[in-house]
C-alpha cells in the first residue's frame, strides 16, 4: 500500500538532484547530514510496511471514505509545507491541471480507498501482499500501452510465476475456501489501479516544466477534492473522534503518504532509481510481520511462501531502470 502516493515521475532527471557544496578556505560550522541512505531505505520500507497495519486500525473508529479523506489530508499538508519552504510554484495549465485529477484518481482517491474497504475484511497481512502485485500488473499492462515496453522470456517467465504465487497466497488447490472474495478482489484492484495511474502519468505528464514536487502535492489536493465530494454521500459525521484510530490515520497520510514521498525522492537522487525502488520487496514483508506480531493476525504456511513466490516474479518482470529516470512507483 505501492504499498504503496505515487507521484508523477518526470524521466528527464531525478526529482531532487543532489546538491553539491565548495570546499571552503576557512573552517566553518558542519553542515547538517542526512542520515545514511540505508538508514532511511530501512526507515521507508517500515513506513510503508505499516500503513497497512494504520489502515485497519483506523477503520475500526471510522468509514473507509473517512479514512481516506484523512489520509490524504494529512499527506496534502505535509507535501504543502514541502512546497513552500522550497518555494515550489503550482503547474500552470488547465490540461495540466486535468491529467493531475485523472492521476489523483487511480493513483491516490480509487486505491486508497479500495485498501480501506478491503481491509475490513481481509486481513492487514493479506492486504500488503496483494500490494506487491502492482509490478506484475504494470508489466502486463505496459506490454499493451507502452510501445517502448517489449516482452521477453524473463519478463514473460515473471509474470507468470508472479501469478503462481498469487494463487498460492490465496489457496487455490483448496478451492479458495476461507477467503473474502470481495475485499481480496478490491485490494488486487487497488493493486492493478496504481500502475494504471504510472502509464497515464508517462503518457501525459512526462514532459511537465513543472517540478515533481509541485505535480505531487497538486495532485494530492486534487485526490483529497475527490474524496471530500463523494464521502459526504456514503457516510455520516462521525459520533466521536477515538484517539488510537485518529492517530492512526493521521500517520498514514504524514508519515505513509507525505514524508515518505519525500524520502523517496532523496533516495533516488543519491543512490538512484533502481535501488530505491526495491523498497517495493520489503514492503509485504514488513506488512505481513506487522499484522501477525501486533494485531495477532493468523498467517498459514501459503501466505508467506507464495508472497515469496510473488516477489521474484515481480523482481523478474522489471526492466533494469534507464540512467537519470526518478521513478518512484513503489506505493501502497
Amino acid at each position: 500500500m505501492r504499498p504503496r502516493t505515487t507521484p508523477p515521475a518526470k524521466p528527464s532527471a531525478p526529482a531532487l538532484p543532489a546538491g553539491t557544496t565548495a570546499p571552503a578556505p576557512v573552517p566553518a560550522p558542519a553542515a547538517r547530514r542526512a542520515p545514511d541512505w540505508r538508514i532511511r531505505f530501512g526507515t521507508l520500507s517500515l513506513i510503508w510496511g505499516f500503513s497497512f497495519l494504520l489502515i485497519k486500525v483506523g477503520t475500526e473508529g471510522y468509514a473507509p471514505f473517512q479514512v481516506t479523506l484523512g489520509r490524504l489530508l494529512s499527506g496534502t499538508a505535509v507535501l504543502a509545507v514541502a512546497m513552500a519552504v522550497r518555494r515550489e510554484r503550482l503547474p500552470r495549465g488547465a490540461r495540466t491541471w486535468g491529467h493531475l485529477a485523472v492521476a489523483a484518481f487511480f493513483l491516490n482517491a480509487l486505491p486508497f480507498s479500495l485498501f480501506a474497504y478491503a481491509e475490513l475484511s481481509i486481513p492487514s497481512t493479506l492486504a500488503g501482499i496483494c500490494n506487491a502485485t502492482s509490478p506484475l500488473w504494470g508489466m502486463a499492462l505496459s506490454l499493451v500501452a507502452l510501445s517502448e515496453d517489449r516482452p521477453t522470456r524473463r519478463r514473460v517467465a515473471g509474470l507468470g510465476l508472479g501469478f503462481l504465487g498469487v494463487l498460492t497466497v490465496l489457496g487455490a488447490w483448496q478451492g479458495f475456501s476461507g477467503l473474502d472474495f470481495s475485499g481480496t478482489a478490491m485490494a488486487l484492484l487497488a493493486s492493478l489501479s496504481y500502475p494504471v495511474g504510472w502509464i497515464y502519468v508517462r503518457r501525459t505528464l512526462a514532459g511537465s516544466s513543472s517540478s515533481t514536487l509541485a505535480l505531487t502535492g497538486s495532485q494530492l489536493f486534487l485526490g483529497t477534492v475527490q474524496i471530500a465530494l463523494v464521502t459526504p454521500l456514503f457516510t455520516s459525521a462521525p459520533d466521536g473522534f477515538p484517539l488510537l484510530p485518529t492517530l492512526a490515520v493521521v500517520a498514514l497520510g504524514a508519515l505513509g503518504t507525505g514524508l515518505a514521498v519525500l524520502m523517496q525522492y532523496g533516495l533516488v537522487a543519491e543512490v538512484g532509481p533502481t535501488t530505491a525502488q526495491m523498497v517495493t520487496y520489503f514492503i509485504p514483508v514488513i506488512a505481513t510481520a506487522a499484522g501477525v506480531v501486533v494485531l495477532g493476525e493468523q498467517l498459514s504456511w501459503n501466505t508467506p511462501v507464495g508472497a515469496l513466490v510473488v516477489l521474484a516474479g515481480a523482481a523478474l518482470t522489471q526492466n533494469r531502470v534507464r540512467s537519470g529516470k526518478a521513478r518512484t512507483e513503489a506505493q501502497p
